[in-house]
């Protein structure tokens, strides 16, 4: 049983039932059964090609050729690896994309003080450096208020420091507003840090469902996340020494 961060029994967000995609006879989800709850950071792992993008394309609506039933309970938003700004308009002009006038406006100005940029608010996106877009990039999902944060290799073009830093921004963003995470990534140390669960996606199909128990904050030399990076990586492959 899931709890928001409030500790509370938490209900799903997502429901997806016997999901399949096929791109002509290359079959990239093989029957997916997937709950996420409200207020539950979930990591998606798996090898490149193992269809973890497709899946969340899939539940973000992005993709319409899938069989199979996904229920999603409240609003959406999505932010990508790259953050996708138009070089023509200023930063709070991008955040507040189809959202109306100067209510619009002032969302947007709320929402990037939540991630630190208030004093960036009239820049041109050309002018930030690749932490602050992706930050942006984020203000964008928050000011639609999400309850599902769809999250596609947000870091990866990350240097380390910087990357630390978004983490935590994360977190702090995730236990203010309750919201569901749903993270792909292919950084096995990036799911455990941040992840309640990391599923581990093989064959088209969710092959492991690994409980990150460790408290917050996490430390990449915390013991514990040490010893479940390992276990993640041995169900990819990647190590040797445990049982499916």
């Amino acid at each position: 049983m899931a709890h928001d961060v409030s500790g509370r029994v938490s209900e799903a967000v997502v429901t997806a039932r016997e999901v399949r995609r096929a791109f002509g006879a290359d079959v990239v989800l093989d029957g997916i059964d997937l709950t996420l709850r409200r207020g539950e950071i979930v990591a998606l792992v798996g090898r490149s090609g193992s269809g973890k993008s497709t899946l969340l394309r899939t539940i973000a609506g992005l993709d319409h050729g899938h069989e199979g039933h996904i229920d999603v309970d409240g609003s959406v938003a999505v932010a990508f690896q790259e953050p996708r700004l138009l070089p023509w308009k200023r930063v709070h002009r991008n955040v507040s994309l189809g959202l109306p006038g100067e209510n619009g406006k002032r969302r947007a100005i709320d929402a990037l003080a939540e991630v630190n940029l208030a004093h960036r608010v009239d820049a041109w996106p050309l002018t930030l450096s690749g932490g602050e877009a992706q930050r942006v990039s984020l203000a964008r999902a928050l000011v639609r208020e999400p309850d599902l944060l769809l999250l596609d290799e947000p870091f990866g073009a990350l240097d380390a420091l910087t990357r630390i830093t978004a983490y935590e921004l994360l977190i702090r963003l995730w236990k203010r507003h309750g919201f569901a995470v749903l993270l792909v990534t292919h950084d096995v140390e990036e799911a455990v840090l941040l992840a309640d669960r990391v599923l581990v996606l093989d064959g088209g199909r969710i092959a492991h469902d690994v409980a990150v128990t460790a408290s917050r904050p996490r430390s990449r030399a915390d013991e514990d996340v040490v010893a479940l990076r390992k276990h993640v990586l041995a169900h990819l492959g990647v190590l040797e020494g445990i049982s499916a």
